[in-house]
């Protein structure tokens, strides 16, 4: 297929060249230098050639340099570019551009086809396409003494056009035209945080959330210090029900303003959507300590249960003895649910010592609510065939101790013991409600 097309666009040179003369270069002329990566590979009979028809080409004489291309033949990595000069001279801008391109197929890296195309878009005003012409030649050389002025005062001069007229189409309602003028800016400018902002605040007034992170993420990465940019980031993945990473960037804005209570409101509150516990160093030490507390156990089924359990079903009841307790906050939930009992007189007695048969009232009602939840467990015992020696029929514990021990979740000592009144060390409190939540995954 190239051979095919290269051949096409010699047969129509040849009708045009046939007669060509010498003709004078543009003042603005530029070839650029021939690589010294691919002259190095040429045998040395090829590289005097090469030089000899890149210095015609420079001073205009097209019929020596083509004379010497033809020669060198389409093989040669210099052909199809230096054809492509010899075209540009003559005053043949298309077939220049069909050479430029046919060589940039065979030798991508190479920028003097670049060179070409860029002067042959800039003689026709095709300012996009000499910008991506540019852009190409600094993508080799990012330095390039030729390109680099060139490509930064176009970049400057549409992108300042480019954010004027969006943000007049935006003034006057226009959001569609708008939007096209600052992703015209873009083009330009890919890194311009006033068009990714500007974009990222129309696509959410859209519920375009997918465009409106795009660009936010992308002006918060060119702006990390800007508070205002990363709030409308934070505050975009939360509408966009990001709570995970919305929760990333609220937690950095704290650490920047510490003060802020606007962002330390919107952190807790997407915790608390999360179902993140602060946990106190006190949460840590429970499974270590010999007998667990009430407001231990409070503790421990709210942070096990955190995703499973419901939100405070009802107003929580009034308890005037937890103001100090650093469960405080797990007692509310818990008691609220009614899984931990409030005494008549409005205490809770949080340092009290939970015994075994406690224990058991309160994975009871635990059981009792995941049930209604939906979740099922299975009797591994029938209940009429436990026995339990020190636990008669008429204790107040008597029925949920049955319960536990027909689901296998508490045991009986070998004498049928169920040692009501044992304290329960934290190690034990954790083992069993793990075996609950074992049960409903």
């Amino acid at each position: 297929m190239k051979r095919t097309l290269a051949a096409l666009i010699i047969l129509i040179s040849l009708l045009v060249w046939s007669c060509a003369t010498y003709q004078p270069p543009p003042p603005n002329l530029y070839t650029g230098e021939l690589p010294q990566s691919i002259v190095t590979d040429l045998s040395l009979d090829e590289r005097i050639q090469v030089e000899d028809a890149w210095k015609s080409i420079k001073v205009g004489n097209t019929k020596n340099a083509q004379k010497i291309i033809e020669k060198l033949g389409s093989e040669s990595p210099f052909y199809y570019v230096g054809m492509g000069y010899v075209a540009y001279l003559l005053g043949n801008p298309q077939t220049a551009e069909q050479y430029f391109k046919a060589s940039l197929s065979y030798f991508p890296d190479v920028d003097l086809a670049h060179y070409g195309l860029a002067q042959v878009y800039q003689d026709s005003n095709n300012v996009d396409s000499v910008f991506s012409e540019y852009r190409e030649i600094l993508k080799i050389d990012s330095d390039n003494p030729w390109a680099k002025p060139r490509y930064e005062e176009i970049k400057e001069r549409k992108t300042g056009e480019a954010l004027t007229e969006a943000k007049t189409f935006l003034s006057a309602g226009d959001t569609e035209n708008s939007k096209g003028s600052f992703l015209r800016a873009l083009y330009y400018s890919p890194d311009s945080t006033e068009a990714h902002l500007a974009l990222g605040k129309i696509y959410r007034d859209e519920s375009n959330f997918q465009n409106a992170l795009l660009h936010l993420k992308a002006a918060n990465a060119e702006e990390p210090q800007d508070t205002d940019i990363r709030k409308t980031y934070a505050d975009t993945l939360f509408q966009a029900g990001e709570l995970k990473n919305s929760l990333g960037v609220y937690e950095d804005l704290l650490e920047q303003a510490p003060g802020d209570q606007e962002v330390r409101d919107r952190l807790e509150t997407i915790k608390n959507r999360l179902g993140i516990f602060e946990l106190p160093s006190q949460y840590n030490a429970i499974q270590s300590t010999e007998s667990v507390t009430k407001e231990d156990v409070a503790a421990l089924l709210s942070v096990k249960f955190k995703n499973i359990l419901d939100e405070q079903s009802r107003k929580p009841p009034i308890i005037i003895d937890i103001s100090t307790s650093w469960a405080s906050r797990f007692i509310l939930h818990t008691t609220s649910l009614g899984i931990l009992d409030v005494y008549p007189n409005h205490t809770f007695q949080p340092k009290k010592i939970i015994t075994r048969a406690e224990m058991s009232e309160i994975l009871f009602r635990l059981i009792e609510h995941l049930k209604r939840k939906g979740y099922n467990f299975i009797q591994q015992i029938p209940p009429n065939r436990i026995q339990i020696s020190d636990v008669s029929p008429s204790n107040y514990y008597y029925r949920s101790i049955i319960l536990l021990v027909s689901y296998d979740i508490m045991t009986l000592a070998q004498d049928r013991e169920f040692n009501p009144d044992q304290a329960v060390s934290g190690r034990e409190a954790t083992r069993l409600l793990d075996l609950v939540l074992a049960l409903i995954k």
